[in-house]
């Protein structure tokens, strides 16, 4: 299981975003280096973290597995980069953003003069270079430890992935900044055990009961998955527009909430 990171370094201060007609994308590359200042050294760590979790998911389910069929093993290859991009925006992504509460410094961005929505697009930003790799990393793993035969549809899987990652990153988010840090850690731990014991990503969702498989038609979980996986193996498995809506909502949702907390005033 994915371990929690955090860190008792004192918060680093770079230079704020100063106000004025610097304008909208001088703000946000502005924010994006306090983002990345903020994180430090411990950026790579994220990275190789998540490639370390693709790495075990790939092999390690693989084991609980006895006698893993082709089909299995293809199943279980392209539901693990769904997992991945889950965990980072459903479980880091909060307890991120909850330590940035506890230790004063999301509220003092948003005292800053600037349009507040670009606090969580930079913040997206961020996540999904953290995210991404690891998509590359399970892909590669599962082709040399299952010898799978990927068809890739570019187009969708690149789109897929980014409409993933955003969508679990704001829902993250909209977790951390809507509830009470306490909260929202707990919610960030029981969503790591939900996503990848009782998600149908890396089985099929025919092994769990029927009202469970109602229930995530209007989860993100599963969509998120399917649509992942038709770009991983587009000559296997198809997405249908459903899925793509179901994501699509939920990333709304969860952009919205997200926006809501940070233009509220304090």
């Amino acid at each position: 299981m994915p371990e929690t990171i955090t860190t008792d370094r004192p918060v680093a201060h770079p230079t704020a975003p100063e106000p004025g007609g610097a304008g909208l994308w001088s703000s946000y590359r502005t924010l994006l280096r306090w983002q990345f200042a903020q994180i430090g050294g411990e950026l790579p760590l994220y990275v190789v973290v998540q490639a370390l979790i693709a790495a075990g998911v790939v092999v390690g389910f693989g084991f609980l597995i006895p006698d893993i069929t082709p089909d299995a093993a293809m199943f279980l290859s392209t539901g693990t980069p769904t997992v991945l991009l889950l965990i980072v925006g459903l479980t880091i992504v909060p307890q991120a953003v909850t330590q940035a509460r506890t230790s004063g410094t999301f509220t003092y961005m948003r005292s800053l003069p600037l349009a507040r929505p670009l606090l969580l697009l930079a913040d997206l930003t961020v996540w999904l270079l953290v995210a991404l790799p690891s998509v590359v990393v399970a892909v590669l793993v599962a082709e040399l430890r299952y010898d799978l035969a990927l068809a890739f549809d570019w187009p969708l899987l690149i789109a897929a992935s980014v409409l993933v990652t955003v969508t679990a990153t704001a829902v993250g988010y909209a977790i951390a900044v809507t509830f009470s840090p306490m909260v929202a850690q707990m919610l960030s731990q029981i969503l790591v055990f939900f996503v990848m014991l009782f998600s149908p990503i890396t089985f099929a969702a025919s092994q769990l009961p029927e009202w469970f498989q109602s229930l995530h038609d209007v989860l993100p979980m599963r969509p998120a998955a399917d649509l992942l996986r038709a770009g991983l193996a587009s000559g296997t498995y198809d997405a249908s527009m459903r899925d793509l809506v179901v994501l699509v909502v939920w990333c709304a949702v969860g952009v919205a909430f997200s926006v809501r907390a940070l233009v509220r005033r304090t």
